[in-house]
């Protein structure tokens, strides 16, 4: 059910860019804005993980390096049928970790140094086995596509505001003039509409990833309660990294490493912490019956 949502709401994503693209030049701006949706694609599909560890400073690590860390990733990897991932530790403070690259083949883990302090062995496997969930559904490379779409149809929103100022667009259907007011209104609209779509798409693919890494680790509790130990110290403790880089990759970390309720948490690339403890808590109730 979580793959079907996550491809409805691809699908809208796909529908919005060439909606964009259509009214900013016909059918030549709707070949166009396609075309630049496949290229940000590729280059995602590429290289966005060796960008991700990159920007948190990751190091890689061998067994002899962090042997509890890497012999329960290899572990739970074997228990989930997946090859052994690339294990990495970044030198952030604040507890949290992430799964980036293209297939289960090319996929890495990484911890922050303040995940390894916090968390209990139990509650780390439950985290591990949460990424390694995310590698399981390729939630990495669904993730990556809804990015580049999201940001495709913001730049051609930008430019469907300069047309709108400049009296442009529309051009490329003979006969059919520009409408600057509908094209400022979809400038406003349609960017709106694709973050909310991305999110929607996140949040799906977390809980997903909740039940798969519970399912793996054969722990729910244990996920659970890590769960817990992040939401609190997530609002306590800074990323470490610049505001750009923790609101471009918060949808690939486990919790949010942005504080803020109200108005916005509409706008969280996670679900409420809350629900995915209760389901995770109904999910162990109903194992143990």
């Amino acid at each position: 059910m979580n793959t079907l949502k996550s491809l409805i709401l691809l699908a809208a994503l796909s529908a919005i860019l060439m909606w964009i693209g259509g009214s900013l030049g016909g059918k030549q701006g709707l070949i166009i804005a396609f075309g630049f949706a496949m290229v940000m694609n590729f280059a995602s599909y590429w290289w966005s993980d060796k960008i991700v560890l990159s920007l948190y400073g990751a190091k890689e690590v061998k067994y002899e390096d962090a042997p509890e860390l890497y012999g329960d990733i290899q572990g739970l990897s074997q228990r989930a049928g997946l090859p052994m991932p690339r294990v990495y530790i970044t030198p952030q403070e604040q507890p949290n970790a992430f799964a980036t690259g293209r297939s289960p083949e090319h996929a890495a883990v990484a911890v922050t140094q303040g995940i390894l302090k916090l968390l209990s062995r139990e509650e780390l496997k439950g985290v591990l086995a949460h990424e390694l969930a995310h590698v399981k559904h390729r939630d990495i490379l669904i993730g990556s596509i809804a990015a580049t779409i999201a940001t495709a149809i913001t730049y051609l929103a930008y430019m469907a505001q300069f047309a709108a100022i400049f009296g442009g667009g529309g051009g490329g259907d003979r006969g059919r003039g520009g409408n600057p007011i509908g094209l400022l209104v979809m400038a406003i609209v349609a960017p709106l509409a694709a973050t909310v779509i991305r999110l929607a798409i996140s949040r799906t693919r977390e809980y997903g990833a909740d039940q798969g890494g519970a399912e793996i680790c054969g722990n729910p509790i244990g996920l659970a309660n890590a769960l817990r130990k992040l939401g609190a110290a997530s609002g306590r403790i800074p990323l470490g990294v610049s505001e750009q880089v923790a609101d471009s990759t918060s949808h690939m970390l486990i919790a949010s490493p942005l504080s803020g309720g109200g108005l916005s948490s509409l706008f969280s690339t996670h679900p409420p912490m809350e629900e995915r403890i209760r389901r995770l808590e109904a999910m162990a109730a109903g194992i143990s019956a």
